[in-house]
């Protein structure tokens, strides 16, 4: 059964939306550090959903909140955000771009879904889009950065599938304020500890941080789960390719940055490859 062109349109806001953080980042969260926007970004939007939905887990469902929070958020959003202060943001857009490849094979593991050489070649040709997209010859590559981009994407590849397969029984709105809660409150005590304090913040890092929280973390994440429950892992996780798509068209167009004919071929390349994913799933 295909998947229904709505449920794809919907989950594809998710790293749409995501595309903008390296610009709002970078641009207007300077001297904030990558521990702190993680939990500035989570926390207050899970208590957002959470006071919305006003219901708590049950049962094994306060452990699993917990770890999904973690892979899902804490950690990953961590790494997120160590990659894009060290890295460029093309260098971080593609180490995070290996991330539909790690779930073809995570979801076989742990769902025991066939892996199917078109989700293969989709993620490769993804993959080659991406690094056409975002890198340049002057790419500067930091270790524990790169190391971070690679961290990040398999413990959201990670989390994506074990959504998938444990299933919440409740709504995605509540689930997903259970998971970003849990991820912001394991984030506290890292922060507190690793990080310094928070700088006084000006109305542009309101602004963003707003944006980061609100439309970046509770909307998108609500949009996000639900494409995991009713897609394919490999289909869903193509969609992440349009992230770094988005940054480069955002930063054509607010930053005055120029578009290569390279940088065209990878965009070509990188809807070839969702399309292509798209193709993929016998079965939801």
């Amino acid at each position: 059964m295909r998947p229904h062109r709505s449920d794809i349109a919907l989950t594809a806001l998710a790293p749409v939306i995501w595309g903008s953080t390296y610009i709002v980042t970078t641009e207007f969260l300077k001297g904030f550090s990558p521990l702190t926007v993680a939990l500035l970004r989570a926390l207050p939007a899970g208590l957002l959903l959470l006071l919305i939905v006003r219901r708590l887990p049950t049962g094994i469902w306060w452990w699993r909140s917990f770890v999904l929070g973690a892979l899902n958020i804490s950690f990953f959003l961590s790494m997120l955000f160590v990659a894009a202060y060290r890295l460029p943001g093309g260098v971080a857009a593609t180490v995070a771009a290996v991330q539909p490849l790690i779930v073809v094979f995570i979801a076989a593991l742990l769902l025991k879904t066939p892996i199917r050489p078109v989700a293969v070649v989709a993620a490769l040709v993804g993959i080659a889009g991406v690094a056409l997209l975002v890198l340049t010859p002057q790419a500067a590559l930091d270790e524990i950065g790169i190391a971070a981009g690679l961290a990040g994407a398999i413990s959201m590849a990670f989390g994506n599938v074990l959504a998938r397969k444990w299933k919440s029984p409740e709504t995605m709105l509540t689930s997903t304020a259970w998971q970003l809660t849990a991820g912001g409150l394991l984030l506290v005590p890292v922060a507190l500890v690793l990080e310094p304090s928070i700088p006084v913040p000006t109305i542009p890092n309101l602004f963003a941080l707003a944006w980061l929280s609100v439309i970046g973390a509770a909307l998108t994440y609500v949009l996000w789960f639900r494409g995991v429950a009713r897609l394919e892992s490999s289909a869903v996780s193509a969609l992440l390719f349009l992230s770094p798509l988005t940054a480069v068209v955002l930063g054509w167009v607010f930053l005055g940055q120029a578009l290569s004919a390279f940088q065209l071929a990878g965009i070509l390349l990188v809807i070839g490859s969702i399309w292509l994913s798209q193709r993929a799933p016998k079965g939801a």
